[in-house]
């Protein structure tokens, strides 16, 4: 009897941008569930699995559902992009399977939409960082326009996860003008769409132009802090070393 869930990150995009241990896991495992879009992107590569799969804001019921077969003695994984512990399935994983003692839980860890993205577009989180989601199903507008106005005061570089949505159009605008409040509006900035996946593409920007650009849920968005500099159509952001010049 097996007994467990693992929740593992599958990083941006298929299983190229998988760590190898996230790999090996997933083919241990005799149950895959996840939403459904990330389990299209790995549901080839894992043939012979037994897949779980359901929509958008149904992250409890897909827990559920993974302890539900985890407890019949299956090896289960719940699958997350990016980065499970960073807006992902772990924390939630835990909570529903804490009624259940005899039940396994491990984290698989993954790169998360930051740091893949950072990578697309140069170096721009190389300084003291804040991750932010525009997103306000689970967290109030109000304590988000509270995180971005104390990440630009304390010149951070902030990269914003989920920055629009068919309902939230204008959540990048409203964002762009609360750091514009507390940072230069020449402050460059970056936007991956497709993190590792057809499609990908990149556009270096600055926060004032920023808040005038398309944007969507697959799309992350760094912006740099005060000392950050294109190099090269790429965002670098010093961490003060010195350069010995010739």
């Amino acid at each position: 009897m097996s007994n467990k869930v693992y929740v593992v990150g599958l990083g941006p995009g298929g299983i190229e941008q998988m760590t190898t241990r996230a790999i090996n896991v997933l083919k241990q495992c005799d149950v895959i569930a996840g939403y459904h879009v990330y389990i299209d992107l790995i549901k080839e590569d894992f043939p012979g699995k037994e897949f779980l799969t359901n929509g958008m804001r149904k992250e409890v019921d897909r827990c559920k559902l993974a302890v539900d077969e985890a407890i019949k003695g299956k090896t289960v994984a719940m699958v997350s992009s990016g980065d499970a512990g960073l807006y992902g399935m772990a924390g939630i994983m835990y909570q529903v399977a804490a009624k259940y003692p005899q039940l396994e839980v491990e984290v698989v860890p993954g790169v998360s939409a930051a740091f893949s993205g950072a990578a697309v577009l140069g170096a721009p989180l190389i300084a003291d960082t804040c991750l932010i989601s525009l997103s306000d199903l689970l967290t109030p507008w109000e304590k988000i326009e509270k995180r971005l106005d104390c990440a630009s005061k304390g010149d951070f570089c902030i990269a914003l996860y989920n920055p629009s949505s068919f309902k939230r159009f204008d959540y990048l605008q409203k964002a762009c003008d609360i750091m514009l409040k507390n940072q230069d509006a020449k402050i460059p900035a970056g936007i991956v769409r497709n993190i590792g996946r057809e499609g990908q593409s990149y556009e270096i920007t600055t926060l004032g132009e920023l808040r005038n650009k398309e944007v969507d849920m697959f799309t992350t968005v760094i912006i740099g802090n005060s000392q950050t500099e294109v190099i090269n159509n790429k965002l670098v952001t010093p961490r003060g070393y010195k350069l010995n010049e010739d």
